[in-house]
């Protein structure tokens, strides 16, 4: 593929909600563009950009992928995106690559929740935002309802470029009809008649008008807009968000997707009017980083593939500059410079070597040391820092355990080089419950993650409930002997202690010491500590560490011949034993802090369900960023939010989100202490095991 200036490149992210058609209209525009010699389909695991095992296998995207086309004298970076809410990585990282975004819609289904996140995306990131009504061959198709959802849910702003009159497809802009043969081709036929047209071309004018003074004028004046009139009024809407055209077609059938390919060359924003970005120089202070070829270089990584064979792939997007093999460009966040491996174009997951990478591109570099997602490339005479895409934060948390036989030791570092590719994967050690934590966007993710944890590592885990970090502690004051007496010949051991037990608000045991007379030596303190520090650490009810316990040492007995500190820490380790069990133990369950963006049709839906789990809600107000969302503020247990994610998705379907963190401890409710120290105990036993 022939180097393409910025102006003659065209940077685009398909977006939308599953199963809309995506990845099939890439596929599409590929085959009419020559860049592939057959059509693929997502049903025979054969496409260009769904190449993944997982993919084919689940037939779904579960990632981004890249596949330029070139056609009518211009490069267009396709970038595929998934539209499952639990791969909304792959989402944001395309959309942080785009230019513009093509959100895709079915002409059966209408305006769904990911046509909404996409629009939302779109707009938040300030990107040119275009519809592509898909699907229109397949039976109980109407593209004027699929239209009108999208106007009731947008506005005015939904103007239709593409409109078809049963088989034949008419373009507003250049006023002419075409029919599709079976590959594709457009031949012009004469226009139809439908007076549904006199209203959409009423509707395009008026949006048009909108964008130029002379263009609102000229409306006003009842004449009419020239073609190209018409292409600067969509151009200029484009840009400033006024405007989002629409296009319809069907991917398999191959109808209307040239006419849209077309529209891209025409009406869609150049590398050279949006690739431009605001950037951080090495002072913190802003700075325009232009899309130009003879500035510094400036290259954003905005995707990570780590693979055990071929090694690590960054994506990226040339804002400034031009990449070549021999630049060693720095990474503005470790300061360090980068030795450059192979510079490519991918077509899925075919590369295609290249000398460069110009301004405007996108492309991938091997190999790279130390660059992640998210960070940029750029040359030492300037070193600045691009805003980072904004992932959403893992939510679903699981245990994992490994299976196979020495894979412990593999485990940690495999999924470290997931978590390089999916910044919405998370990984930790709970030291408490001993468990591997594995978090992520939903049940899907996790369920790919160990796919392919098997298929690229060959690590074999499995998943189960986390456990709950309980805690123990005591809500009477008591006074308890603890006595160690031992003889075995020679020296023997002894220690006596009088240990006062009661309740304190610290989040640990505190320790004091208020002995008179002598009866146990100051020098045994720290063994008398040590000894119920260590006791501490497992509680008498369930086994879990007990807090807010107040010990103090007041009395006790020595000998001077058999006491030492062993001696002394046995005998605070009964004191405790003895003393615990008659102070009142209970359990404490760890309380969290809920807070929820839902819909304002669902927050009943979420104030039921917050008390179904032992919530108690603190507040609701009307959201400050989403307009018809409400916050929804409340304490729950923890121990009642391992579904919350599936249960959140499947009521708002998935327009809602929340986040979650720890508070404090409360005392667990009675009547469900038998069942957790039942379930202790069955840990215990399996642990051993």
């Amino acid at each position: 593929m022939k180097q393409y200036t910025a102006e003659n490149i065209r940077n685009i992210a398909l977006a939308g909600h599953g199963s809309d058609g995506k990845t099939s209209l890439a596929e599409a525009m590929l085959y009419i563009a020559g860049a592939t010699d057959r059509l693929g389909n997502i049903a025979d695991g054969n496409t260009v950009c769904d190449f993944d095992p997982e993919e084919i296998k689940r037939k779904i995207s579960v990632s981004s992928a890249v596949a330029p086309f070139e056609h009518d004298g211009v490069k267009v970076n396709v970038i595929d995106t998934p539209g499952l809410f639990d791969f909304a990585g792959g989402f944001h990282e395309g959309v942080r690559a785009a230019d513009a975004v093509i959100i895709t819609l079915s002409a059966k289904s209408g305006v769904l929740v990911g046509t909404e996140k996409a629009w939302k995306l779109a707009t938040k990131t300030k990107k040119a935002k275009a519809f592509f009504i898909s699907k229109m061959d397949q039976e109980n198709a109407d593209f004027y309802k699929a239209f009108e959802s999208l106007k009731g849910k947008f506005g005015d702003c939904v103007c239709p470029v593409t409109v078809p009159v049963g088989d034949i497809y008419v373009n507003m802009i250049t006023e002419k009809a075409f029919k599709f043969d079976a590959k594709g081709k457009a031949s012009e036929v004469d226009m139809p008649s439908d007076d549904r047209l006199e209203e959409i071309r009423a509707a395009m004018n008026e949006a048009i008008a909108n964008t130029a003074d002379e263009l609102m004028e000229k409306f006003f004046a009842d004449e009419p807009f020239t073609e190209e009139e018409r292409i600067q009024g969509l151009k200029a809407g484009l840009k400033d968000g006024t405007i989002a055209p629409v296009y319809c077609g069907d991917a398999l059938t191959l109808k209307g997707v040239e006419l849209f390919m077309t529209s891209i060359k025409k009406v869609f924003p150049s590398a050279a009017e949006a690739a431009s970005e605001v950037a951080a120089d090495a002072e913190g202070k802003e700075v325009l980083v232009k899309c130009e070829a003879d500035a510094p270089l400036a290259a954003y990584v905005f995707k990570t593939v780590a693979d055990p064979f071929v090694g690590k792939l960054s994506f990226v997007k040339v804002i400034a500059g031009t990449l070549a093999t021999a630049a060693t460009p720095v990474d503005s966040r470790t300061g360090s410079q980068e030795r450059l491996g192979k510079l490519v174009l991918m077509h899925g997951k075919t590369q295609e070597p290249v000398d460069c990478i110009t301004a405007g591109d996108i492309g991938a570099i091997t190999k790279l040391a130390e660059a992640a997602t998210g960070d940029t490339l750029c040359d030492p005479r300037r070193v600045v820092s691009f805003k980072k895409t904004e992932f959403p934060a893992p939510c679903f948390r699981m245990a994992a355990y490994t299976k196979g036989k020495g894979d412990d030791s593999k485990t940690a570092s495999s999924i470290a080089r997931l978590m390089e590719e999916d910044a919405t994967l998370s990984f930790e050690m709970n030291p408490e419950t001993k468990q591997q934590i594995l978090s992520g966007l939903g049940e899907q993710h996790l369920d790919v993650v160990i796919s392919k944890l098997k298929s690229k590592f060959g690590v074999e885990l499995g998943l189960e409930k986390p456990r709950v970090a309980y805690r123990e502690t005591i809500r009477k004051k008591v006074k308890v002997q603890g006595k160690h007496k031992k003889q075995s010949g020679g020296h023997g051991q002894y220690g006596d202690v009088w240990v006062e037990f009661e309740p304190t608000d610290s989040e640990d045991m505190v320790f004091e010491e208020a002995v008179f007379g002598g009866s146990v030596p100051r020098n045994f303190f720290p063994a008398v500590e040590k000894g119920l520090r260590e006791a501490c650490k497992v509680g008498m009810l369930a086994g879990y560490p007990m807090v807010g316990v107040l010990a103090r040492l007041v009395d006790g007995s020595y000998h001077p011949v058999d006491s030492n500190d062993m001696s002394f820490q046995m005998a605070a380790r009964l004191a405790y034993k003895a003393g615990i069990v008659q102070a009142g133990p209970v359990l404490l369950e760890p309380i969290g802090t809920l807070k929820v963006l839902v819909p304002d049709s669902n927050t009943g839906d979420v104030l039921g369900e917050v008390n179904k789990r032992r919530g108690r809600v603190l507040g609701m107000t009307p959201s400050e960023e989403e307009e018809g969302y409400s916050v929804v503020e409340a304490e729950v247990p923890m121990s009642e939010m391992s579904d919350f994610t599936t249960v959140m998705r499947s009521m708002t379907q998935g327009r809602g989100s929340f986040s979650l963190e720890f508070a404090r401890y409360e005392e667990l409710p009675k009547q469900l202490e038998a069942a957790v120290i039942e379930e202790a105990k069955q840990w215990m036993t399996d642990d051993k095991e």
